[in-house]
């Protein structure tokens, strides 16, 4: 269920933290990549290692493992929400986290797992930054609250 939180910001940080603490953090070995391939081509050319497909109108595009260095690599790490937990807001706060903390963005690719609480975010970020945006992720994710400057 979508929440609606009205809140300060202050009280919108605090309940983000605990969120963060809340959820079950999985930060995946090796490199990802989106790879494209045309809507005709469906589901023929759907990797069974594909994390998440999206299209547009021309292609579908799947996010998979990669090490190609030709492919622009992110590293990938997956947030699941427990069941009944306010999550409002929570990419927007970790992005900005991030972007303050690193000078990355980041890319973030949301499902549903109706039976494993609900909502899960997978988020990428560039494979060259990955090893310290993953260690912050999970200081987080374990209580050790590092404020950006």
């Amino acid at each position: 269920m979508v929440h609606i939180s009205r809140e300060t910001t202050a009280a919108t940080e605090q309940r983000l933290l605990r969120v963060t603490q809340q959820a079950r953090l999985v930060v995946y070995p090796g490199t990802f990549a989106f790879l494209e391939f045309a809507l005709d081509a469906f589901p023929a050319a759907v990797r069974p290692d594909a994390l998440a497909l999206v299209r547009d109108d021309q292609v579908w595009s799947q996010l998979v493992p990669c090490s190609d260095p030709a492919a622009e690599l992110f590293g990938l790490f997956r947030f699941q929400f427990p069941a009944g937990v306010d999550n409002s807001g929570f990419v927007g706060w970790l992005a900005t986290r991030l972007k303050i903390q690193f000078g990355t963005g980041v890319f973030v690719t949301c499902g549903q797992n109706r039976h494993d609480g609900g909502i899960f975010d997978y988020w990428g970020v560039p494979a060259a930054l990955a090893p310290e945006v993953t260690a912050a992720v999970r200081n987080l994710a374990a209580g050790e609250v590092a404020y950006p400057t």
